[in-house]
């Protein structure tokens, strides 16, 4: 018998397994708002804007780390160890361990299914600052400061720190951003995400599973709406990726239902693998079979 650990087909189905995701939206469309339509029992709420006044009387639990240090302690926290690491790096067995000095029992995290991050912009706020005190941040010949060497760091610490949470299996984790609207030197409009730097933005769609812009449509007739924009493919140039191959281009803006539709039974291959190509692309109106509320509490 081969002692390779081979996962077979069915105990990989039978995993549980959490959505990894960042919203993006404009300030004020609603992102925080999003807590009051999930289970609040089951969902963290990892508060790094202190704008919670959009979601002042939700139910559910909160932690407030307020150094980049505490958002590190937290992710391998939540995330448990990386064996590959060295005991010198963070992530390790060795930083857990440590972790778990400060913080006690880590089955504290087992009732909690979701973890809620708001915002990512913030934590690049935070993680920037850390690094700009470090030695990396400094010319080796003159001392002074290099802005360089501290964005290079900056990128670093970001990926890794969103990778790891990206690989806590059991966990749904949500990312929230703020959605950029740019022009580049020929004068064209695009978005992007607004965090420090360029590698975490550029990186970032690539690591998550799902990329979803929750943006303000607004339709030739008729009032215009709030929704999720979730296939890469749209008419507005939304950033959205759908690595579940389940939803809409255009969704309700409900994140618990949007979780739901994602945890279907997965689609068949021949499903999976026809591009249809569409008969016309309306901008005014989600897919037919999308409803849309507009009911949400706006916030942050």
């Amino acid at each position: 018998m081969s002692g390779l650990p081979i996962i077979s087909a069915d105990q990989r189905m039978a995993e549980q397994r959490g959505i990894k995701g960042v919203i993006l939206g404009p300030s004020g469309i609603g992102k925080t708002s999003l807590l009051w339509s999930v289970d609040p029992s089951s969902t963290l709420f990892f508060d790094l804007e202190a704008g919670d006044l959009a979601v002042e009387g939700w139910p559910g639990d909160t932690i407030r780390p307020r150094t980049w240090d505490e958002c590190r302690d937290i992710a391998v926290f939540i995330g448990g160890p990386n064996p590959a690491l060295r005991d010198d790096q963070h992530y390790s067995q060795a930083h857990y361990d440590a972790v778990l000095q400060k913080y006690g029992d880590p089955g504290v995290m087992a009732k909690y299914q979701s973890i809620f991050v708001d915002s990512i912009t913030v934590a690049g706020r935070l993680c920037f600052q850390w690094c700009k005190g470090q030695p990396q941040a400094f010319s080796e010949k003159t001392g002074k400061p290099d802005l360089r060497g501290a964005y290079g760091l900056h990128g670093q610490e970001m990926i890794a720190w969103i990778t790891h949470l990206q690989h806590t299996r059991g966990k749904n984790v949500w990312f929230v951003g703020i959605l950029d609207e740019k022009t580049d030197d020929f004068n064209r409009h695009y978005y992007t995400a607004q965090i420090e730097g360029s590698k975490t933005g550029l990186e970032l769609p690539g690591i998550v599973d799902q990329v979803i812009s929750m943006v303000e449509i607004k339709p030739e007739e008729g009032p215009s709406y709030r929704a999720f924009v979730c296939q890469t493919i749209n008419p507005w140039n939304y950033p959205a990726k759908d690595r579940s191959g389940r939803l809409a281009m255009v969704e309700e803006p409900h994140l618990g239902r949007l979780m739901e539709k994602i945890h279907q039974p997965v689609k068949s291959a021949a499903e999976r693998l026809r591009f249809a190509r569409p008969e016309k692309v309306t901008e005014a109106a989600p897919a037919a079979d999308t409803p849309v509320t507009t009911e949400m509490t706006t916030g942050a």
